[in-house]
């Protein structure tokens, strides 16, 4: 016990040496994939210079950096016209063009830059191509990036080629912005187009996946490496692994890619060590991470922990608590000759905060006044700030605050967000919404320094301001956060209904896309409460568009939200719009209405969409339901679409669906006035064959129309079924009325009339009369 004290009190009394006597040292930050240093894994080889330049040839350089730095200048003070283009040198060298582009600081003007000096005659190399196409991707502006990837080759003439770097740098870009989807897409666009990844190209698309927690797809692409490709994995390519495993809690996958290197003669280095002994710490087993960094020298000589590794480990401690075993470990790194850095320093910090130990950091930092030792930075800010919110101590925090501004250490978006979130707690919106301002106009969440912004910090704000009317105002700064490449699916949701309740529905659906670009699945009230809201504004297309997506999220509308969709766009006269959308229901199982179904083929044939028309009359019987036939014809025929009317009414008697004998009457006498004699008999003989011929009442038209037409044969058929056989001229009008026969009489003239059919049927057949 007393051994153990005394390595406390050791511990604490250099702590507190090192922080006064330390020289104060940036922010580093762990490198976690390999301390190679390759060429291999560094694709702009231009920042390269491997063999130094003699110094008559450095002199020689000078000028040309000058007048870089001066056409530079130009450039970025104003704007791009024909007036800086004159101003502008033209004798450009290759080593002026790539300077000039590094110089740049807008992306815009770097790519007008580029494509002036190509008017100049300038030819551009490879090395300028790549350097254009990673200033674009590092900038975000990553559609013009692709379309400008895939038009090297045109711009080129064919003489720079598309090599796996050009790729590369876009795929990495994807992945910084979170579109983990379109690196996939682009890296499967690359293999199509004949162009083989290389093993940055695996390595790249590797660390994406395993960001994303995509495991199994991981395991897919590594495999393909090996088996497709046959690329031989390097270590950076295994430190990527056993990171990517270990942060997905993976630890036995971790060690089994450890274990994998030697397959392939990769050393593991000391970042290799760092990374399966942080993937043990945040499992809990800092014990066994603990003899892994023991047991590190005695696999190589020059393999030793270095500061991160001990940083990591008193992260462990401090994570379970353990604040004594992580001062031992402090005094062990100090007795490796390693000096903390300001990393070791917050750490601890953290796991004094986390252990409730406040006080006894504010003695610490009150000694530090005056003294030339550790400095805190942002991060150590940030930690006292936090567990002074998470104690309840927010005026403390707030000084905490303050406290930065004098010390002139810049806040970052934690520093933001973890007070705004305290504030919008206790309802002080007014002050948190001040700083909310302060943090948009400022554009802190674009800074590359601290930590990388999480969008849930902002959600309370977020939900206050779109509860409250102020939707666009909260989307400035989600946007902002889009482009640092963090998102969060709620965050998303509580944006898209504020648009909703403000009626910026085009809005919302507009996020509703970046959400779905990011693979994220948005829920039913999403949908319904934007398909309302278009279908209310009378926008049934974006409404019929956010459906389409909604199916596509695995979510079923209902019927009824199908219907108003579909009755608005048939309302508007969308025929395509329309027929897709019935098409859709059909496929989707959805109850048809007969009335809107109806609507639209009527839609269709008045859209010149016959073959559409027909085409989905046949899958909504298919699917058993049916159509108004009786107003779709007499909408045909009313319209002067005998023909389309004939080939209803012959699907009608196919279907057995009931027919109006007077509406067949008027298509087979439109049909005759047209010459069109073969559909006329056609649809008359279908009918016979159905036994729906008998109150037909233009058989003698028929008749004299297939005679007129040398039809004889044609003519005979029909002749034989018109009443009072005998009389080929017109029927005189009986003195008797149908309805004053008695009814044996009726009866007998009806056996007699099915007897006279059969006999004119008998030895004639479909197969020999003239039919269409």
């Amino acid at each position: 016990m007393a051994a153990i004290l005394n390595s406390q009190s050791r511990s604490l009394t250099l702590l507190r040496k090192q922080f006064f006597n330390s020289n104060s040292q940036p922010h580093s930050t762990p490198r976690w994939y390999s301390s190679q240093n390759t060429n291999t894994h560094n694709e702009n080889n231009d920042n390269n210079n491997n063999n130094k330049e003699p110094n008559h040839q450095s002199v020689k350089l000078k000028p040309k950096k000058k007048k870089a730095k001066a056409m530079a200048r130009l450039i970025n003070s104003n704007p791009w016209s024909n007036d800086l283009e004159s101003s502008l040198s033209d004798s450009l060298s290759k080593t002026i063009v790539l300077q000039v582009l590094r110089l740049i600081t807008t992306p815009s003007k770097a790519f007008q830059f580029f494509k002036w000096v190509q008017q100049m005659g300038f030819s551009h190399t490879a090395q300028s191509y790549f350097m254009m196409l990673e200033i674009l991707g590092r900038h975000r502006n990553l559609n013009v990036a692709r379309n400008f990837l895939f038009s090297i080759d045109k711009r080129s003439n064919g003489a720079v080629k598309l090599e796996d770097r050009f790729f590369n740098s876009l795929i990495r870009n994807y992945g910084r912005a979170g579109l983990f989807q379109e690196s996939i897409k682009l890296f499967s666009t690359m293999k199509s187009l004949g162009v083989s990844p290389s093993v940055v190209s695996f390595n790249s698309l590797l660390s994406i996946l395993l960001k994303r927690g995509r495991t199994n797809m991981a395991k897919s692409v590594y495999d393909e490496m090996l088996s497709t490709y046959g690329v031989t994995p390097d270590t950076y390519t295994f430190n990527i692994l056993i990171r990517g495993f270990c942060m997905n809690t993976m630890v036995d996958e971790g060690f089994h890619f450890f274990k994998e290197m030697s397959r392939f003669k990769c050393e593991p280095d000391v970042v290799t060590y760092n990374t399966l002994v942080d993937g043990l710490c945040r499992v809990g087993k800092i014990s066994i991470a603990h003899n892994v960094v023991k047991g590190m020298s005695k696999r190589s000589v020059d393999l030793n922990p270095n500061v991160v590794t001990y940083t990591t480990l008193i992260r462990g401690y401090c994570m379970k608590q353990e604040i004594d075993e992580a001062l031992v470990v402090l005094e062990e790194m100090s007795s490796q000759g390693l000096k903390p850095n300001v990393v070791t320093y917050n750490t601890l910090i953290k796991g004094l905060c986390e252990a409730g130990k406040l006080d006894k950091i504010k003695e610490i930092l009150e000694g530090m006044k005056g003294v030339g030792g550790f400095t805190p930075d942002t991060c150590t800010f940030n930690t006292l700030i936090h567990a002074h919110c998470s104690a309840g101590n927010l005026d403390e925090a707030l000084k905490m605050f303050d406290k930065m501004s004098e010390l002139q250490v810049q806040p970052d978006s934690a520093t933001y967000s973890v007070i705004i979130r305290s504030l919008c707690q206790i309802g002080d919106y007014g002050r948190a919404e001040e700083l909310f301002d302060e943090l948009s106009e400022k554009e802190i969440l674009f800074s590359a320094v601290g930590c990388k912004p999480l969008v849930a910090a902002y959600n309370p704000m977020f939900e206050y301001l779109c509860g409250n009317g102020k939707t666009k105002k909260a989307e400035r700064v989600f946007r902002q956060l889009m482009k640092r490449g963090t998102q969060d699916p709620p965050s998303y949701k509580t944006l898209i209904m504020g648009h909703c309740r403000e009626g910026t529905y085009e809005a919302g659906y507009e996020l509703l896309v970046w959400m779905l670009r990011r693979d994220f699945v948005p829920d039913v009230e999403i949908y319904e409460s934007l398909i309302d809201g278009f279908m209310q504004k009378g926008k049934p297309l974006l409404a019929q568009q956010t459906l389409e997506k909604m199916l596509k999220s695995a979510h079923v509308p209902k019927t009824e939200t199908f219907h108003s969709i579909f009755a608005e766009l048939l309302e508007m006269g969308c025929a395509h719009e329309s027929a897709s959308s019935i098409m859709l229901m059909l496929e989707k199982k959805i109850r048809q209405n007969i009335n809107l179904s109806t609507k639209c083929i009527r839609l269709l044939f008045g859209s010149g969409l016959k073959d559409k028309a027909f085409q989905i009359v046949g899958l909504i019987y298919e699917n058993g339901y049916s159509v108004k036939m009786e107003e779709l014809v007499g909408f045909l025929c009313q319209n002067r679409k005998l023909l389309d009317a004939h080939e209803m009414l012959l699907f009608a008697l196919d279907k057995d669906q009931s027919i109006d004998t007077d509406m067949c009457n008027t298509v087979i006498l439109g049909l005759c006035k047209m010459n069109k004699l073969s559909e006329a008999f056609g649809l008359y003989y279908e009918m016979v064959e159905k036994g729906v011929n008998q109150n037909l009442t233009c058989l003698y038209d028929l008749k004299t129309a297939l005679d007129a037409g040398g039809r004889s044969r044609e003519a005979g058929f029909v002749s034989k079924r018109i009443p009072e056989q005998g009389h080929l001229d017109r029927p005189a009008p009986s003195p008797k009325s149908s309805a004053e026969k008695s009814r044996p009489q009726k009866l007998l003239e009806t056996q007699k009339s099915t007897r006279r059919g059969q006999e004119a049927l008998h030895g004639m057949s479909a197969s020999n009369i003239t039919t269409p």
